[in-house]
């Protein structure tokens, strides 16, 4: 089978075509041909040097995918060959506190990914794609599209007539959009160019405000409320934007931790964490019932997933260094099988 790996500290460089054995699954494994990747910004960010947790060198990137079923092992009874399903971003994550293997489970940083031909998995790792889904909508809802629905549905679930204020293009920032306006939100977006602001408003942004023009934009965003601030920012950012979006909240309001985008840290402003009199809770995506759940959500709304392209396995590359320029919007999907 092929697979690709990073080499090393070469960067995007360093991704490789690999010629591997096709591995066979044991008992209660599932044995798998990829069909579909999506990428996080995760996915370059490890290979750059930039990821802020630890990661393994030489491993399989990626961490979302669909793929069909191949083969079982021994003691599988729930799928059989050409079921469908989806990666679940954390693979031994059911419910309650992130488990303290996290990191070490992790695809694409901890252990190898799923930019491959095959793979093999516990049968608890994936979860059944609904029929019409396509394979390449699913592939995009294991990171992005848990993570924007665990910012939404967390422990305060965000109400109908509630503001969320998203930030750029990105995928949590589109799945976030989206969802919010299923939930009966307002939302707020930022974005650097008119180009993608009048594509925000065709997904149905209320408001966008241009990071660009408004260096200030918290005071922009709460202008546009009224004076009040939002009820929920999606901050995937990090310390470049956090202090405007300190700027944009309302008090008793969320600010959801998840990105660190940029690279610089000007520091927090204190008094502007203390004064906002907000909740912050930092996520890292969600569990699978989180991912089973947007799924039913997925199917019962008609929510299509915003995919900027669909790139050929051959051309992997081209999908890294896309992702890297931040150029896109939405999700970059790589087509494998």
């Amino acid at each position: 089978m092929r697979a690709y790996r990073f080499r090393g500290s070469a960067g995007l460089d360093g991704l490789e075509l690999h010629d591997e054995p096709v591995p066979s699954p044991q008992r209660g494994e599932l044995l798998l041909r990829v069909t579909a990747v999506s990428l996080n910004y995760r996915d370059v960010a490890i290979p750059l040097g930039r990821y802020v947790r630890d990661s393994k060198p030489g491993l399989i990137p990626c961490s979302d995918a669909a793929a069909e079923v191949v083969a079982v092992g021994p003691g599988v009874t729930d799928y059989r060959p050409g079921d469908r399903v989806v990666s679940a971003f954390h693979s031994r994550w059911f419910g309650g506190p992130l488990p303290a293997t996290a990191n070490s489970d992790s695809y694409g940083s901890g252990q190898d990914g799923w930019l491959t031909e095959y793979k093999v998995v516990s049968r608890e790792a994936v979860l059944p794609i609904p029929q019409e889904m396509p394979d390449e909508h699913a592939a995009t809802l294991p990171c992005a599209g848990v993570t924007a629905w665990n910012a939404l549905n967390g422990p305060t679930p965000v109400r109908a007539g509630q503001t969320v204020l998203t930030l750029g293009t990105g995928g949590v920032s589109i799945f976030a959009l989206q969802l919010a306006k299923i939930l009966g939100g307002r939302v707020v977006a930022t974005t650097s160019s008119a180009e993608k602001a009048a594509r925000l408003r065709e997904l149905g942004a209320d408001d966008v405000v241009n990071y660009r023009s408004h260096p200030e934009w918290g005071t922009q965003v709460r202008e546009l409320t009224g004076g009040r601030g939002v009820d929920r920012v999606i901050e995937v950012g990090g310390p470049a934007t956090i202090n405007q979006s300190l700027r944009a909240i309302a008090t008793g309001g969320e600010v959801t931790l998840i990105g660190f985008l940029s690279e610089d840290n000007p520091g927090i402003d204190y008094f502007a964490l203390r004064g906002a009199g907000a909740i912050t809770r930092s996520i890292t995506v969600g569990d699978r019932t989180q991912l089973h759940e947007l799924i039913r959500a997925a199917a019962v709304t008609g929510l299509t997933p915003v995919i900027d392209d669909v790139i050929e396995f051959a051309d992997a590359k081209t999908a890294f260094e896309r992702l890297r320029d931040g150029k896109h919007i939405g999700k970059l999907v790589i087509r494998v099988g």
